[in-house]
């Protein structure tokens, strides 16, 4: 009901408008800062290497190591532009990006089922169990068996997710290729997406406090609450 309404007001509303409202909350320099930001974060422009530093940002805001004014930066453009995109850090690979919001049924769109599986996998590998990786042997015991087919099948699937930021290699004392969730894959899933994927797969209503309990989301900066899929 939630995602259907947002499609209804989505249909009448352009999100490239939200962008008009940036100078009431930023100065010039922070809304080119954030221009800079929103064009290196499409995977069309930088492939692999999503979004600005950190460094980068702040000396093109003029400002240094300032965790006041950085975390004010932040707030300050989801505040105006927080229904359609998102401005999140990822400390682990000090990147600043730019997420865009859209439906869960358009971003089937942009991920094939089979990818989707896999991240939601690996997210609940890491978020929930609190692994800090996941080997493709997990991935291949979970989706598939020990074939060539299935091998490239599911190495296809994680090239799609790694191209658009949301997983990335991870270096293991283990020889073998493991995978950890990026900070663009911590945002993809949205509160009540991740409430209804549970009652899914329990077949069963549940409280939304006992859903964010489970996914330990009560500390996560910059979630989203409504219905929706950052892609």
């Amino acid at each position: 009901m939630e995602e259907k309404q947002f499609e209804q007001e989505n249909q009448n509303v352009n999100p490239l408008a939200a962008l008009a409202l940036l100078p009431s909350f930023l100065s010039k320099a922070e809304e080119a800062t954030f221009m800079n930001v929103l064009y290196s974060s499409s995977a069309r422009v930088r492939r692999d290497n999503f979004g600005l530093s950190r460094k980068e940002v702040e000396k093109q805001l003029g400002i240094e190591k300032n965790d006041h004014e950085f975390e004010s930066f932040l707030a300050r453009v989801n505040q105006a532009i927080g229904r359609y995109f998102q401005l999140i850090y990822d400390e682990t690979r000090d990147q600043v990006v730019v997420m865009m919001r859209t439906t869960a049924r358009r971003a089937r769109g942009v991920l094939p089922k089979e990818a989707m599986a896999i991240l939601m996998y690996i997210f609940y590998e890491q978020e929930v169990l609190q692994h800090p990786y996941t080997l493709f042997s997990q991935l291949l015991e979970a989706f598939g068996h020990e074939s060539f087919q299935a091998n490239r099948k599911i190495q296809s699937n994680i090239d799609i997710l790694m191209k658009i930021g949301a997983v990335d290699h991870y270096s293991s004392v283990s020889s073998e290729e493991a995978y950890r969730l990026t900070a663009i894959g911590k945002h993809m899933f949205s509160d009540s997406f991740l409430r209804r994927f549970t009652e899914f797969s329990q077949s069963t209503q549940l409280n939304m406090d006992d859903v964010l309990k489970f996914y330990k989301r009560y500390n996560l900066e910059g979630r989203l609450n409504d219905d929706s899929l950052e892609a």
